[in-house]
């Protein structure tokens, strides 16, 4: 080669300075060291400053440094990275690039593409994309009382794939709960475990467009033969066939063969079967007739958490008062938290400044619809005595009548779901209690919520009546 590797790295530059603002090049691209440039392998290897940089420019660059990587040392060149995780003892892990540089190559599909797996000449010996994200691990998912059940039962569904229980797996919640990050940590420790396995992640709406495009080429039986090699199957927000006849009707097909020949069958949606509107009845059965288990949001403790270790995995430095401020407000969804997160730290590099609460406040004005009157331990307290018919001295007394401890434990419960108040000041305002009190409350509603369907139904009744005065 008659230009050196430093060079060629220069020319790269160059051209990605000319197709970004002087803001982005600064922030993204400043920080990367080029290492070298192996001619055998073909390898360029880059230095970047923190594992957060190296997930931005694999989610957001890849494409820009993938074409100027080509034009300037040629076809078929991989990239690595070696990634500073430790900068006071500089410890470093080199990780090769998610997607191949040479544009000849098929690029590994990401989140959102509209294409279909290769279903051409599919066998069960053939290797495939799982379309798995490999940073959504069980190893990065933090456990709390809103996931710890689903958590237990996914990674031992996960590590043994060819038991017959649970299957389907029916994962239910509301948005930002962590149903993705839960079946993709599913599919990643599976894959991890028995890597002859197929495993394959998959939107709804993806199997969806998969599906129609099957349609129109007149190749829907290659479609769905393709899918009955699948070991694992992994379908996400399948709330979005709702209405669509033909899709349902293809996976029905689907789900029965690989039922029938012990496949494992995993499902996430945004509200339990009996829910969905516009469902086959036939397909609603099939997914009840494994293990449904719901997922809540977080709370702020398992928020605070969350944001504890991003901070850590990011190398930031986030005063705890700003970490508590943000877990408090960032209404229980983790994606909100990643955002908060990614946008906090992209404002500190491009304006190299601190992140305080003031930035804090800043992001979250714009990254998270603040409700401007959250609910009170009165109104809750309230709801919870019209709904049993009691008064709010009846709750707060010592008095151990039955229905007057019902209602003081259901007030305890929903003010700890609710409110952002400690187990300590709550028992202080339930007449008194003490923190035991408060943590024994909450143990009694959740054990009687699993068991018991009308009190569960009881407690979503107050839980609506205070929502609809909020």
């Amino acid at each position: 080669m008659n230009v050196s590797p430093n060079v060629l790295w220069d020319k790269c530059l160059a051209l990605i300075r000319e197709n970004l603002s002087e803001q982005q090049f600064n922030a993204w691209f400043k920080g990367i060291v080029f290492e070298s440039f192996n001619e055998e392998t073909k390898t360029v290897l880059l230095r970047v400053p923190s594992p957060f940089v190296y997930e931005y420019l694999e989610e957001n660059y890849v494409d820009l440094l993938r074409k100027v990587l080509t034009r300037n040392f040629g076809q078929g060149i991989n990239l690595s990275y070696r990634i500073v995780t430790d900068n006071e003892n500089k410890k470093t892990q080199t990780i090769e690039s998610d997607e191949p540089t040479d544009e000849a190559l098929k690029p590994r599909q990401r989140e959102g593409v509209n294409q279909a797996p290769t279903m051409l000449d599919a066998s069960p010996v053939q290797q495939i994309d799982s379309q798995l994200n490999p940073h959504l691990t069980f190893n990065n998912y933090i456990e709390g009382n809103s996931n710890k059940l689903t958590r237990s039962i996914g990674l031992s569904i996960s590590e043994h794939p060819q038991m017959t229980s649970f299957n389907p797996f029916f994962v239910f919640g509301p948005s930002g709960c962590g149903k993705t990050h839960l079946i993709n940590a599913m599919g990643v420790e599976t894959k991890r475990m028995y890597p002859e396995k197929r495993v394959l992640y998959i939107s709804a709406r993806l199997f969806e467009v998969q599906y129609t495009n099957a349609v129109l080429r007149n190749t829907i039986n290659d479609f769905i033969n393709f899918y009955q090699t699948i070991d694992v199957l992994i379908v996400d927000d399948v709330q979005e066939w709702e209405g669509k006849t033909g899709t349902q009707n293809t996976f029905f097909h689907i789900f029965n063969h690989l039922f029938r020949n012990g496949k494992r069958i995993i499902l996430a949606c945004d509200r339990p079967p009996v829910e969905l509107k516009g469902m086959n009845e036939r397909l609603i059965t099939r997914f009840s007739s494994g293990l449904i288990a719901e997922m809540e949001k977080p709370n702020v403790q398992l928020c605070a958490d969350i944001l504890r270790r991003q901070i850590k995995h990011d190398g930031l430095n986030i005063p705890e008062d700003v970490v508590e401020f943000i877990a408090s407000t960032a209404n229980g969804s983790v994606r909100e938290l990643q955002g908060v997160i990614n946008s906090l730290m992209a404002y500190s590099v491009v304006y190299n400044c601190d992140i305080d609460m003031q930035l804090a406040q800043r992001i979250i004005k714009r990254s998270v619809k603040v409700n401007e009157e959250p609910l009170t331990i009165d109104e809750i307290i309230e709801s919870v005595c019209q709904h049993y018919n009691v008064t709010t001295a009846n709750v707060n007394s010592r008095s151990r009548k039955k229905e007057y401890v019902m209602a003081r434990q259901v007030s305890i419960y929903l003010a700890q779901k609710y409110t952002k108040l400690s187990a300590s000041r709550i028992g202080r305002m339930v007449g008194g209690r003490d923190h035991a009190t408060v943590i024994y409350s909450c143990n009694q509603v959740e054990q009687r919520i699993k068991i018991d369907k009308k009190f569960s139904s009881e407690i979503s009744s107050i839980e609506n009546s205070f929502k609809m005065k909020n």
